[in-house]
């Protein structure tokens, strides 16, 4: 389906670090299909990377909201928000 195939196109841009490209294709993969937690994963990871800690926060927990197994999102969730409080105790 369309959303897959966003979703799978931005995995390609992702591993070639292209990540504004990946989230534009992970973006368009959740409108086209809301309740599908994958493509928000992936845009959790992208914007962890790119140190959006809030906007990954708020994807992980969206993909845990509709996948409350989904283990990988539950660790990246906890390791985003230890490294954003670590990033503020360093003032950063």
């Amino acid at each position: 389906d369309l959303a897959t195939a966003l979703n799978n196109r931005g995995q390609i841009k992702y591993f070639r670090v292209e990540f504004a490209a990946a989230m534009e294709d992970y973006t368009a993969a959740i409108e086209c299909q809301p309740g599908f937690e994958v493509p928000y994963y992936n845009r959790g990871l992208v914007l962890y990377r790119l140190g959006c800690f809030d906007e990954a926060m708020k994807d992980f927990r969206k993909v845990l909201e509709l996948n409350p197994q989904f283990e990988d999102a539950a660790l990246s969730l906890k390791q985003t928000i230890l490294d954003k409080e670590e990033k503020q105790k360093r003032g950063y």
